[in-house]
């Protein structure tokens, strides 16, 4: 009852607000992302995706005859998350809001849009609980931890078995995670599913992101001995725990990262040596096949030549994907309204391989995108190469030896 109360004051607000914003000559679109702050460059990427998705939208003519206007939200914290949309709906005005880097801030933020009638589009955030809620205001295009966690598990079985010569039932996993929303969720999915597979979990361990030593998890990971290191976390964290194993020298048979280690970042500071073999799963990249991912070698040209560099991550190319599926539900709606907008994407049925990351379209109850994935690469030679799902691998493409030098 609480929360049909809830809702229905957010349908209120709505009716009152959306005569005023629909007014406006364009469509404010609220970009929450960490742009300050250790995971900075990561928000920046996110949002770099979304520019060029409007740059695109806007010189085919914009969208609902409206030109695309991102207007930034800096939030590095849940609870400011809370604050910046309410600053940015009463201050600049903005229709719906995207996101988001960190999936504890995308819970808090679209709590929070919800009580003013804004759409809240996630294209990056992964925690399975923001789509479980069920929230009226609510619709991921990306894909969420299960698939995280539905690929990490696949190619533990697919990949890193068959090349460490063992059978998956013989299989010895430590999985390891920092302690949010994201990590753990993450790491329970992972554990349901290796373990439905007959491969025997070792051990558990989380740590915050935030970290600064993780001598003691590295410890209790090396008295398991295992096989294979999963570990699920953010950049920061993800290079201390492969610091901490190169000083303790834990060598396990097999690495494997799932969301961060991908990075020129994470290159830095390891080392092309450390991280030879290392798999990390992942956002698709420009290097998939283009027939698995069409568009995306002209995602990268459109990079280079907005920003005079390389991605620094794929969550862009990600994120680009997400706001073109955005602004087509937008165009299906008629509208920015919540409802309207949830009605329509329950009906875009699009197949896989339809945009540059090789997603396609279809909804679920909880307005999740079903045709979402990840992928797998490898560190080769101090450079990223996409090994999985075989219909993504570039021709001449195979897997490395996984033991650390």
């Amino acid at each position: 009852m609480i929360q049909f109360k809830k809702w229905a004051a957010a349908a209120a607000v709505t009716a009152m607000l959306m005569p005023t914003a629909w007014a406006q000559q364009s469509i404010k679109i609220g970009a929450l992302n960490p742009y300050s702050g250790p995971l900075a460059l990561y928000g920046t990427e996110v949002t770099r995706g979304y520019e060029l998705a409007v740059d695109k939208l806007n010189a085919g003519g914009g969208v609902l005859g409206k030109k695309i206007e991102l207007v930034r939200g800096d939030v590095t914290t849940p609870q400011q998350g809370i604050a910046t949309v309410e600053q940015l709906v009463s201050r600049d005005k903005v229709d719906l809001f995207v996101g988001t880097y960190i999936s504890a801030i995308a819970l808090t933020a679209s709590d929070a849009a919800l009580r003013y009638g804004k759409l809240y589009w996630e294209t990056n955030a992964v925690a399975q609980s923001l789509t479980e809620r069920g929230l009226p205001n609510f619709i991921r295009s990306g894909p969420d931890s299960n698939a995280f966690a539905t690929t990490s598990s696949s190619v533990v079985r697919e990949l890193v078995a068959p090349a460490l010569k063992k059978d998956i039932k013989d299989l010895k996993v430590w999985i390891q995670s920092e302690d949010s929303i994201y990590g753990t969720s993450i790491a329970q999915s992972q554990k349901r599913m290796l373990e439905s597979f007959g491969a025997k979990v070792v051990g558990q361990g989380t740590h915050s992101s935030r970290s600064i030593d993780l001598n003691d998890s590295v410890l209790r990971i090396k008295q398991s001995a295992p096989d294979v290191l999963l570990q699920t976390g953010y950049v920061p964290d993800g290079n201390l725990m492969l610091r901490t194993l190169r000083e303790q020298g834990v060598k396990p048979g097999a690495i494997v990262y799932v969301g961060t280690g991908d990075t020129p970042e994470t290159l830095q500071a390891i080392g092309a040596e450390q991280l030879e073999g290392v798999i990390v799963v992942g956002y698709p990249r420009n290097d998939i096949n283009e027939s698995f991912g069409p568009g995306n070698r002209a995602y990268l040209a459109a990079y280079k030549a907005k920003y005079n560099a390389d991605p620094v991550a794929p969550q862009g190319m990600n994120a680009y994907s997400g706001f073109l599926m955005l602004a087509e539900a937008l165009t299906a709606a008629g509208s920015v309204d919540p409802a309207k907008v949830q009605a329509a994407v329950a009906k875009i049925d699009k197949p896989d391989s339809t945009y540059p990351t090789g997603f396609g379209t279809k909804f679920d109850k909880n307005y999740q995108n079903t045709r979402a994935y990840f992928t797998a690469s490898q560190w080769q030679g101090g450079k990223m190469v996409t090994v999985f799902p075989k219909a993504a691998v570039l021709q001449d493409v195979t897997l490395k030896p996984l033991g650390r030098p």
